[in-house]
């Protein structure tokens, strides 16, 4: 689901060529021409540029247009800030270049920006949210056709983010690594990917497939094998109205990402099992791409504060790192705001 936190950018077109753009979080501009793309790999600025050389490539005619940016998606926290800023900024080029507004394609544009002009071979499904996310809905992705199924989010649940305040460096190389291994797994079982394996056909070739080529792959496909029967099974429960059984999915899910797929830490594990002390809570794991950043949890609305302040103490007095928590509803995918508004 695309939480309630986000990225703005206010912005009006230029009659050139030129995208000047500054971030106000960061106290940083961007300064670059549409007519001589280069990576200079300087840092966030790479994201817009990126962008931009996607939507060229792709036969689109872009103005320049300038503006500032600023957001409330804690970086490097696993809430996909790379996609968020992605998505705001194909959503910009879109408004003042006229451009069509197709959020598969968007997203597609902007997972290809992040692959081949930032370097992070990551999917989809980041981007997918951020382009067609919907209100109080969650969404069921199919990465392969990108269809989508919006799923309704019961009124009486909040999801919450809890940051651990503990982050590190390695994630893209991680990222790149599981997945290079869940490839051989998919070669080694004769599909285009994972996906294309049931659990049963998994367990059935298990053995056969450690053996060959080794532990650590047969432990990757597992997660992925068995996660993408989780994610049916969730929406399933949701549809239901079952929250106890879409907890028991999340934790599952942890103990999967934390055994098999080995990319939690010991911050999200003290995280999550803070969460499951508290009543309110349906289940709980870790997100984004691991080895730090958040967790979420799935808490009864009416109980949602003050789950927020016991988390926070646990888990301070179990790592003696200061937690950030917030409570988030679904809300919309990237979209435009016409004229102007007073914040106070």
């Amino acid at each position: 689901m695309a939480i309630d936190r986000g990225i703005w950018i206010a912005l009006h077109p230029r009659s050139d060529h030129r995208v000047l753009a500054h971030a106000v979080d960061l106290e940083d501009t961007a300064d670059f021409s549409l007519e001589a793309m280069q990576n200079t790999n300087e840092g966030w600025a790479e994201y817009l540029k990126g962008v931009a050389w996607s939507l060229q490539e792709a036969g689109y005619t872009l103005q320049g247009w300038e503006g500032v940016i600023v957001g409330d998606v804690p970086r490097g926290a696993g809430l996909s800030s790379s996609a968020a800023l992605e998505l705001a900024t194909a959503r910009a080029f879109s408004v003042v270049s006229m451009l069509p507004w197709n959020p598969a394609e968007m997203a597609q544009l902007c997972q290809r920006a992040e692959n081949d002009w930032v370097g992070v071979r990551c999917g989809i499904m980041d981007q997918m949210i951020s382009a067609a996310g919907q209100a109080d809905h969650a969404l069921l992705i199919d990465c392969r056709s990108l269809e989508t199924r919006p799923v309704s989010m019961p009124s009486d649940i909040v999801v919450v983010v809890m940051d651990t305040a503990s982050r590190r460096g390695l994630v893209d190389s991680a990222y790149n690594e599981r997945r290079e291994q869940c490839e051989v797994a998919a070669r080694f079982l004769g599909v285009p990917t994972l996906r294309d394996v049931s659990v049963a056909e998994f367990e059935a070739r298990a053995r056969v497939l450690e053996n060959e080529v080794g532990r650590v792959i047969r432990r990757r496909a597992r997660h992925v094998v068995t996660e993408n029967t989780r994610t049916l099974l969730a929406v399933e429960a949701l549809e239901r109205g079952n929250l106890r059984e879409m907890g028991c999915l999340m934790d599952a899910s942890h103990a999967s990402l934390r055994e098999d797929f080995e990319v939690s830490s010991a911050e999200l594990d003290a995280m999550v099992a803070c969460a499951r002390e508290d009543d309110a809570c349906y289940g709980a794991r870790m997100t984004g791409a691991g080895f730090g950043g958040c967790a979420i949890a799935l808490v009864q609305a009416d109980a949602a504060r003050t789950f927020s302040a016991q988390v926070a103490t646990c888990y301070r007095e179990a790592t003696d790192m200061d937690p950030n928590i917030l409570i988030c509803q679904a809300a919309q995918g990237a979209e435009v705001v016409v004229g102007s508004r007073s914040v106070l």
